[in-house]
């Protein structure tokens, strides 16, 4: 039955959770109002998905403050750019969504300044969304993926995750560091471009390697670590440079640590059933990872759903996607609530537009 919300929500999702801000605007539309006690399957309208990165100079990480500055010095020209793209104007939106975590302090603080400040300017209900269920909503969205397992890696975050009674439960994930943050840290050690992304300067070096090398792998039930293998292979770079090439020492890091991925997400398979992959997250993007989780996916008579560089690098729609089906089911963010916390997670989050 269906109820008396609106049949349309306009959301606006602003993400600054690391060194990307980006601007999303996604329409909603229920072609039969909004279900009361079903699923939410909304036509999805993509209306407007901009994006900005801070990039240190090669060799460098980012510092928390320098991300924020960023974030502060951007944000307004893309709003602009998000609204004449999707041609509408603040009036028509519903609601204002941000990312309240897990991220970094500073930057997520910036654009949650941001999103309170025009919440109130503009009279507009917000949402805070966490970016992993960003993530995972809006590669749902993008692939059709069902129930799929979800294999969600990113700097700071590697997680394999499965949905079940309106929580999304975290099967296993890293001790220490993200795959992300491992990849970004040997990229500094190799000195490679920030731009578009250390993984992806990573990701093209491994292709031109061809000698494997023996390195750390560890696996410890459903979870993984990656500090070892980093502080193995940096030794490798620094102290035998005449031994192992930049392209082999980045095609071997990528091997092994992605085995180490499709092993714990073939196991989460197993366990409740699924044959669907859903590779959400920044490093997802990288198509090595795809076709060694495809191969696996395959060898069991399932599919691997992944997006491409739109989606998959942090994004402002996803967390327009993600706090638009909270918001249609009666779920805002009061003021005093719209704090940020760094360590949001997955599992923290009532999913109650599935059933």
């Amino acid at each position: 039955m269906a109820s008396s919300s609106p049949k349309t929500i306009i959301a606006l999702g602003l993400e600054g959770s690391a060194n990307k801000l980006g601007v999303g605007i996604v329409k909603h539309i229920y072609p039969s109002g909004i279900p009361a006690d079903t699923e939410l399957v909304p036509e999805v309208v993509e209306l407007a998905n901009v994006r900005d990165t801070y990039n240190p100079p090669a060799g460098e990480g980012f510092l928390p403050r320098d991300v924020a500055a960023h974030h502060r010095s951007v944000i307004i020209p893309l709003l602009h750019q998000a609204f004449a793209e999707a041609q509408i104007t603040h009036k028509d939106l519903d609601c204002i969504c941000y990312t309240k975590g897990p991220g970094m302090g500073a930057p997520l603080q910036s654009v949650a300044l941001v999103a309170r400040t025009i919440s109130q300017l503009w009279g507009i209900p917000l949402v805070g969304v966490n970016h992993c269920v960003g993530h995972i909503e809006m590669g749902r969205a993008i692939t059709g993926a069902q129930n799929p397992v979800v294999l969600y890696v990113s700097g700071g975050n590697t997680q394999v995750i499965a949905y079940s009674q309106q929580t999304y439960r975290i099967f296993g994930e890293t001790l220490d560091i993200a795959i992300g943050n491992c990849l970004d840290r040997f990229a500094r050690v190799l000195r490679l471009p920030n731009d578009p992304s250390p993984g992806y300067n990573i990701e093209q070096y491994a292709k031109r390697g061809s000698k494997f090398i023996e390195l750390p792998y560890t696996v410890k039930g459903m979870d993984v670590s990656f500090s070892g293998i980093l502080s193995f292979i940096e030794k490798l770079a620094k102290t035998e440079p005449e031994k192992y090439t930049p392209e082999d020492l980045c095609y071997s890091l990528q091997e092994n640590m992605f085995a180490m991925l499709v092993e714990i997400t073939e196991r989460a398979m197993a366990h409740i059933g699924s044959n669907e992959v859903l590779v959400v997250g920044g490093v997802g993007c990288n198509v090595r990872l795809q076709e060694m989780m495809g191969q696996m996916a395959e060898e069991r008579g399932g599919k691997v759903f992944a997006t491409d560089m739109r989606y998959c690098i942090d994004n402002g729609i996803m967390i327009a996607q993600a706090g638009a089906l909270a918001f249609a089911r009666g779920f805002t963010t009061a003021i005093d609530d719209s704090w940020i916390t760094q360590r949001f997670r997955t599992d923290q989050v009532h999913v109650e537009w599935r059933t």
